[in-house]
């Protein structure tokens, strides 16, 4: 199976020996960042540091002038990855034999929505989440749709792989968190990301709902929530249990039309300047609501727009047979495991899971993060895919 390794260009740059410590892996491909979120990373092998903070999130190349003159623009970074951050660490990868793929993280930017607050998600409570910008604000899908064309379709990469394209919510894994204290569960969490923006309100508006209505329902069901009341029914009936199924149902028809939208017209944009036989995969959940960097989707659909998902096996294999029921011929079902053992990852089992992930219709692997993991981690992978 064809192994992609994700990796920072900051892992790279500064480093002479980093392209051949990733390549010695047996990986063919590195998911290198191109646009990328605000983070704190490690780098335990770097010559010249081991803590990078990205204050914000930025592509890693100078934006070219389509973004002159317009009010919602991509973020250059700082002094984490000056200048062409990502074209340097992709000549560098590429020298070493490796074939470089872009990593583009779409929906989700604090900064934005920092700057700009009307972009971001409003919940029924009236509270925004600056870190998730509303996909159905016609500005903002301009945005997404831009950002994906020009991130994606960097000199040298063969395809790109994109991310967070679709809803985010509550879930930002970002700062220090203090949302846990209160079990939401799967039907809490879409309660919680239900978007009451102006764009949203209206989007209701046209599928019969009253939106004014529609939050004092949302907020209504979520009360035994917050009483520490988990539902216990889980996945969407949970959702239809709190909600009741009409609301539920049609509150999903509406988010789910607008992500397919969205995905439709910025894979549309990234095909349109990209070059013959450069690949488009999605990182994405296939259950529709789910929201967050792994958006949900409609699996059927997302196929025959893409050439492929990256699906997250963090919690188990599962999630990649609803992709595997629909695949077309040519398409990609990559797994993506995390092997860095601080971050909860399991190298220790990357072989037996691969299988396991191949039996169940993977045709490929994505290793979760080269940057990241120790030297332990990596001598583990490299065992792993030489068995492999």
């Amino acid at each position: 199976m064809k192994a992609s390794a994700f990796v920072y260009p900051w892992d790279v740059n500064g480093d002479p020996e980093a392209p051949a410590r990733i390549a010695a892996l047996g990986v063919e491909q590195v998911t290198l960042a191109a646009a990328y979120h605000s983070t704190r990373a490690l780098t335990p092998r770097h010559p010249r540091h081991r803590i990078v903070t990205a204050e914000h999130a930025a592509v890693l190349y100078p934006a070219d002038d389509r973004w002159d003159g317009r009010e919602l623009r991509p973020y250059q970074a700082g002094d984490w990855a000056p200048g062409d951050a990502f074209g340097t660490a992709a000549d560098a990868l590429t020298g070493a034999g490796l074939e470089v793929h872009t990593w583009v993280v779409l929906a989700h930017n604090s900064r934005l929505g920092a700057e700009h607050p009307d972009t971001s998600v409003v919940n029924a409570y009236g509270d925004r989440y600056p870190w998730a910008p509303c996909i159905a604000q016609p500005a903002t899908r301009a945005y997404l749709t831009d950002l994906a064309a020009e991130a994606a379709v960097r000199p040298g990469a063969r395809g790109t792989e994109l991310e967070s394209l679709g809803w985010y919510g509550l879930q930002h894994l970002h700062a220090h968190d203090k949302t846990g204290g209160v079990g939401l569960g799967d039907a809490g969490q879409y309660l919680m990301a239900l978007c009451f923006c102006p764009s949203c309100r209206e989007g209701y508006g046209r599928h019969g709902l009253d939106a004014d209505e529609l939050a004092a329902a949302v907020r209504t069901a979520l009360e035994p929530v917050w009483q520490g009341v988990t539902p216990s029914d889980g996945g969407w009936t949970g959702v239809e249990k709190l909600l009741g199924e009409t609301l539920a149902g049609t509150t999903r028809a509406y988010r789910d039309e607008t992500a397919r939208t969205l995905q439709e017209d910025a894979v549309t944009a990234v095909r349109a300047v990209a070059p013959e036989g450069f690949q488009v995969l999605l990182h994405a959940d296939p259950v529709s609501y789910h929201v967050g960097a792994n958006p949900g989707v409609d699996p059927a659909h997302i196929l025959s727009v893409a050439d492929g998902v990256v699906v997250p096996c963090a919690g188990g294999t599962g999630t990649l047979t609803p992709f595997a029921r629909q695949v077309k011929e040519g398409a990609v079902i990559a797994a993506n495991f995390t092997v860095v053992s601080g971050m909860g990852g399991s190298p220790g089992t990357l072989a037996a899971d691969a299988v396991e992930a191949r039996r169940l219709g993977a045709t490929e692997l994505r290793l979760y993060h080269a940057g990241l993991a120790s030297d332990g981690d990596l001598e583990t992978v490299r065992s792993a895919l030489a068995r492999l």
